[in-house]
């Protein structure tokens, strides 16, 4: 391997090969590192709001609990604390601006569940028992709505429960309706800025017309040691009537699938354009074989098999496919280490590119490129016939 060719050109190929090792490993490590850094940005916001479980009825709008269970819930080994939410989809409307969205109710356990003073962007969260409200920034800058605007309130509708005519002449009467005030802004992501207006959980019960056994879900805080599994069953003996009980990705199933599917088509990809430049292998072993033709004739006489010097040339192509790798890999986690510690590539000026460097991926990658290069080692292999021989 390390010996020089007669022929200069056979040399050449064969450092362009163990080149294109270098770059194909580095560049499949650097792109599957840039990917799992988007992941992880992409779902830290979303796991801001998400709680370890989510309880959600499997038939209608509300679960209803007693107080017992309640307790019951508090209860439960590995719940460090519950909330209960009340959510409806809610009309809003501001200085003849109008935008639909979804009032989130919550309880004074929900400071507990969510770290809600990472979430506000300006402002405070709502006070208990007064009108106030905590919108998105996407729906702040829809209507235009500053915080403690006291001269120009937000009104809040939904539609008044029943299956009762609508009078045409009064359709307001259709509809029930709060005035508040926007306590604060908060700024999560994109979706979710321009879904949530947050309020007391009685302020949306009363909007709502349900009474204090009514909620729409529960979002539970588990202890760092808690059985998942065994506390879902316990929720569900506890609650009795069918209900969903979600974890963070149940929670967001659809994000997770389509992250997950954009990792494994990326990975394939560059895979692809990496096999491609890894059969450089392949080509140069056949010229080696080639030229090494009276070598090999030598070998046979002096007793070696076919399938013996055939091993031969397949170890000299693992052996640059190794080299290969290890350089990209090296070369690869350096370029990973510096852009996590400095972010020369930028996305926006304030904001560098994301990337995670993750012991899995190195592992993936120098198994592909290993199982690539001992393929195309094969293949050059047998190259070495009879025929060769004659």
């Amino acid at each position: 391997m390390l010996s020089k060719s007669s022929k200069n050109a056979v040399n050449i190929i064969s450092r362009i090969a163990v080149l294109a090792v270098i770059i194909g490993s580095m560049a499949l490590f650097i792109v599957l590192s840039g990917f799992a850094g988007l992941k992880s940005f992409a779902l830290e916001f979303t796991n801001v709001i998400d709680s370890d479980l989510q309880v959600t009825p499997q038939k209608g709008k509300v679960i209803t609990l007693s107080e017992e269970q309640k307790d019951r819930l508090v209860a439960i080994e590995g719940v460090f604390s519950f909330s209960e939410i009340i959510e409806e989809r809610v009309f809003l409307q501001y200085k003849g601006k109008n935008h639909i969205g979804f009032i989130k109710g919550v309880d004074e356990n929900y400071t507990e569940i969510t770290p809600i003073d990472s979430l506000l962007f300006v402002g405070d969260w709502f006070s208990k028992n007064e009108d106030e409200v905590v919108v998105g920034f996407g729906i702040s800058n829809k209507l235009s709505l500053p915080a403690r605007d006291y001269g120009n309130l937000i009104e809040v509708y939904v539609p008044k429960p029943g299956k009762g005519q609508i009078n045409v002449l009064d359709p307001s009467s259709a509809f029930s309706k709060i005035r508040v005030v926007a306590s604060g802004i908060y700024e999560i992501n994109e979706e979710l800025n321009l879904k949530y207006v947050f309020s007391d959980i009685e302020m949306a019960r009363s909007l709502l017309s349900l009474d204090s056994t009514e909620v729409s879900s529960l979002e539970i805080k588990l202890n760092p040691l808690a059985d998942e599994q065994a506390v879902t069953a316990s929720l569900q003996e506890i609650i009795q009537t069918p209900v969903n009980v979600k974890n963070r990705i149940q929670q967001n199933d659809a994000l997770y699938k389509m992250l997950n599917s954009e990792n494994l088509f990326t990975y394939l990809f560059v895979s692809l354009i990496a096999a491609i430049a890894i059969f450089n292998i392949a080509g140069t072993l056949i010229m080696v074989i080639l030229e090494k033709r009276r070598n090999i004739r030598t070998l046979f006489f002096m007793g070696l098999t076919i399938r013996e010097i055939r091993r031969i040339f397949f170890y000299n192509g693992l052996l640059m496919t190794f080299i290969g790798v290890v350089i990209g890999l090296f070369l690869g986690t350096i370029v990973v280490l510096l852009q996590i510690q400095y972010g020369w590539v930028p996305i926006t000026p304030n904001l560098a590119y994301p990337v995670k460097f993750n012991l899995l991926n190195l592992l993936l990658v120098f198994t592909t490129i290993c199982v690539l290069g001992g393929i195309a080692s094969k293949i050059a292999s047998l190259r070495v016939t009879p025929k060769l021989l004659s």
